[in-house]
């Protein structure tokens, strides 16, 4: 007998909005969460524009949009000269729906798909569950986890492994993590500053090899709200000793350290890694369980909603069968294509160019490609549709 149930490890955001689509779709779903609750510490923020649609499709853009705040301005400031290029995303405007990004911390977004997902009484969320080993045969697969009331079981039909870089899933069915690890520390930073006030722009990078740093606005709370402030530091430097440092990082770029106010911090290792495949068998990976990539860009989180749109879809349509398993193959296949050939040479190519620019020369030829863009409206144009390229249109029917 056909089991149509599935199991979601991981209630991030990818996790989440997987298990919500299944859910609005009539699929019993149930996420296993090895933590007691929506992570809270400085993670992804940033929506690019064209994922908004598949928000909107799932249910959650409108609160998202109230509850976070839509922004369309970029700035670039070469720390060494001087120089700033400014530009946005107004040329988008009547080409696309909605030309502004969104910015919401990522826990934001959980709590309102979370909200959602507890109208329906077929969806359950499970915190505290650690997934300890996955075995499965042709028809379920069968989960072994670690509760606060013990060691349990749970059997589904299918499996989504949404549970992030270091992946229980992924490893328990064998497939290994291919690329490498940055040999830098990256520092998120949740902040409060005017950061308005001193002329910085929504977004705002940064461009150095010693004070690279990107700089995103959080919210629009009273006080100035919170702003993300991340940057690099060698990982030859005690992780104990980031926050007696931060200072001196502040003081070198900002007009009056002496304002920052503290909120968050988290220090993190960046990676460039992908799986070989996205199934196996009746388990399935998305995001950050499936490939990884530096957040210089923004492009992590925006690459896994991706698989998300496309992915819950395809699950449903197999399950309902009203689709081929085959279409999860497509889903395998196309999204580990898009990382190898979009994100990942991308994400490095930006990280490079923020982090590491020591060669003037080098400066000189990358803050001359900005200001193209700040000037011809045409090549920024084909610059903001990476985003759009990084989607993968609807699997069902063309399989």
């Amino acid at each position: 007998m056909t089991d149509d149930t599935v199991l979601v490890v991981g209630a991030g955001p990818v996790g989440i909005l997987n298990a919500l689509g299944l859910a609005r779709a009539g699929i019993p779903v149930t996420v296993l969460d090895r933590a007691p609750g929506v992570v809270r510490s400085p993670r992804a923020a940033i929506y690019h524009w064209a994922a908004l649609d598949g928000l909107e499709r799932l249910g959650v853009y409108e609160q998202a949009a109230t509850r976070g705040f839509l922004k369309q301005d970029y700035e670039y400031r070469a720390y060494k000269t001087g120089e700033r290029v400014r530009f946005g995303l107004d040329p988008l405007e009547g080409l696309v729906e909605r030309p502004y990004n969104l910015h919401l911390g990522q826990g934001a977004l959980v709590e309102i798909a979370l909200a959602e997902l507890a109208a329906h009484d077929s969806a359950t969320v499970l915190w505290q569950h650690t997934v300890v080993a996955v075995d499965q045969d042709d028809d379920r697969v069968t989960v072994t986890v670690e509760t606060p009331d013990g060691v349990r079981t749970s059997t589904a039909g299918w499996l989504i492994g949404a549970d992030g870089a270091s992946s229980a899933v992924r490893k328990a069915v064998g497939l290994p993590f291919e690329g490498f690890t940055w040999p830098e520390r990256f520092v998120a930073t949740n902040v409060r500053y005017p950061f308005a006030e001193h002329g910085f722009a929504q977004s705002t990078f940064i461009v150095d090899d010693v004070y690279g740093a990107v700089i995103a606005k959080l919210d629009d709370s009273a006080g100035g709200g919170l702003w993300r402030y991340t940057y690099c530091e060698s990982q030859d430097l005690p992780e104990d000793g980031v926050l007696d440092r931060m200072p001196d990082v502040h003081r070198a770029v900002l007009p009056t350290p002496a304002e920052v106010e503290m909120a968050e911090w988290a220090p993190y290792r960046m990676h460039q890694r992908v799986a070989p495949r996205f199934r196996e068998g009746r388990v399935l990976l998305a995001g950050d369980a499936a490939h990884v990539t530096n957040p210089s860009g923004g492009l992590g989180l925006t690459g896994g909603l991706f698989d998300t749109f496309v992915l819950q879809e395809a699950l449903a349509a197999v399950v309902h069968g009203t689709a081929d398993q085959s279409v999860l193959d497509a889903y395998s296949r196309e999204r580990r294509r898009v990382f190898v050939e979009l994100v990942d040479p991308a994400a490095t190519a930006i990280k490079k160019m923020i982090f590491h620019n020591s060669d003037p020369e080098q400066l000189e030829r990358d803050m001359a490609g900005l200001r193209r863009l700040a000037t011809d409206r045409d090549a920024l144009i084909e610059r903001l549709m990476l985003t759009k390229r990084m989607e993968t249109p609807s699997l069902i029917g063309a399989w």
